[in-house]
């Protein structure tokens, strides 16, 4: 690996659609990085599966963070680490093979949270439609996707989609907070509904500076990227890079975690120009 001195890590569904569609210059800022040899981790609430063209499309060879903070999954060989042995995809291991990948897992791998739906479902009479449930017409509708981008939505490793049917809005705070006193994590996506038990953004981050700072025997500075205000990542970085349109107010200006969050206008895709400058300059 070569020597850096910051690995980024980027909030990556403000930057690529669903779709698979980026915004104009992702592609060049991401050449960019890796000419200067600077890691560029992804995080994504999406599975690894709808992340396969995106990363292929822009040659992203690095690990990413999916499913909301439920996994780490490194490209084969990137840390040199072996998945663990478990006796069953329900156990618990320090790391699994999925795929073409090593996953270092944080949440408890599926079907632990879609049976921990359903018995939630069951005892608070709150009715929920899960996408794997749906079938593909169902589910392109559900997801406004293509049917093959759709299908890909639900192939999950570790949280479940769902959304809620014909509730009120009492139920539903019902529902949320007996499922967090279960230790369910929810995160909204429109009108759908990730669950989770065990996921960890910032143990996820954690995770990684270890592995990172292991790799290169000393320790790279965390930088959090995104174009969104409210990105969960700032609280976790050393470093905030927010992107936006217009200058946020001054109470946006510093991250849950106390650090100011460095603002940078993006307008045009030469203002990827301006990150980058931003990244390698340390300003």
């Amino acid at each position: 690996m070569r020597q850096t001195a910051s690995v980024l890590y980027i909030a990556i569904d403000s930057l690529v659609s669903a779709r698979g569609t980026f915004l104009p210059g992702l592609d060049e800022f991401t050449a960019a990085l890796d000419h200067r040899g600077i890691p560029s981790v992804w995080l994504t609430s999406r599975s690894r599966l709808h992340l396969d063209e995106p990363r292929r499309k822009l040659g992203h060879a690095h690990p990413f963070i999916a499913e909301d903070g439920c996994a780490i999954y490194l490209p084969e060989d990137y840390f040199h680490l072996r998945p663990s042995s478990a006796s069953s995809r329900a156990q618990k291991s320090a790391t699994l093979r999925l795929g073409r990948f090593t996953c270092v897992p944080i949440a408890e791998i599926l079907p632990a949270a879609s049976e921990a739906l359903e018995s939630l479902s069951q005892d608070t009479r709150v009715p929920i439609v899960t996408l794997r449930s749906l079938s593909p017409r169902e589910l392109a509708q559900n997801t406004g996707l293509p049917a093959r981008e759709a299908a890909l939505a639900r192939q999950r490793d570790f949280d479940d989609l769902f959304f809620f049917a014909g509730v009120s809005e009492r139920e539903i705070q019902r529902f949320l907070e007996e499922g967090r006193s279960r230790n369910l994590q929810f995160r909204p996506h429109g009108v759908l509904w990730s669950a989770a038990i065990g996921a960890s953004i910032q143990r996820c981050i954690s995770e990684l500076s270890k592995l990172y700072d292991r790799a290169l025997r000393y320790h790279a500075r965390s930088i959090g990227i995104a174009k969104d205000e409210a990105s969960v990542l700032f609280s976790f970085c050393e470093r905030a890079i927010l992107l936006a349109g217009e200058e946020p107010q001054e109470s946006l200006r510093a991250s849950p975690g106390g650090r100011r969050v460095q603002f940078i206008a993006f307008h045009t895709p030469e203002d990827w120009d301006q990150l980058l400058e931003a990244i390698v300059s340390g300003n």
